[in-house]
């Protein structure tokens, strides 16, 4: 079997992940794993599948013809993950929005070494005062040099900077 990562886009309608399964589907292909979401009008995705080699080729091909209706394939080719070097964190963050929010905090997780393995971030309004709050929420993968203690001593002199309200736990 080959693995491959296939990220997705297209103006969003019923029935784009059905075409994209159906494809994989018919090329022998098994969807291992998936994210997906919409979002102003648009649909994006990035999927995991593994295929046969017998029938790789084939399916390429086929995922770019998808293009013909509008949905837009790039593929990259992938191994089977390496042994885990690093422990999961979650992070949630709320604080007032402003422009360069997501740059400070992820400049300080790069230099800390850590990876970011999902983001989710959003701006709602405040519940009283209506001031737009930018809401995040990420799974961060630390490295195991990397104790909690300090990751959390160094987003909290951030977050000071940026009045923000900041909860980082250990998952399971």
């Amino acid at each position: 079997m080959e693995h491959l990562v296939l990220t997705v886009s297209a103006p969003d309608k019923p029935g784009l992940v059905e075409s994209i399964a159906k494809c994989i589907a018919d090329h022998s292909g098994n969807w291992l794993e998936s994210r997906m979401s919409r979002m102003a009008g648009q649909f994006a995705g990035i999927v995991r599948i593994a295929v046969p080699a017998e029938t790789h080729e084939e399916l390429l091909n086929a995922l770019e013809a998808l293009a013909n209706q509008g949905i837009h394939v790039n593929i990259a080719e992938c191994g089977i993950e390496p042994s885990c070097t690093w422990k999961p964190i979650a992070m949630e963050l709320v604080g007032n929005d402003r422009p360069g929010i997501v740059r400070d905090i992820t400049r300080l997780l790069s230099e800390q070494g850590v990876n970011i393995e999902r983001l989710t971030t959003d701006v709602r309004p405040a519940p009283m005062s209506s001031e737009p709050l930018f809401h995040a929420e990420a799974l961060l993968a630390l490295p195991l040099t990397l104790s909690l203690d300090q990751l959390q001593e160094r987003l909290e002199a951030l977050a000071d900077d940026l009045m923000v309200e900041l909860v980082l736990r250990a998952e399971d």
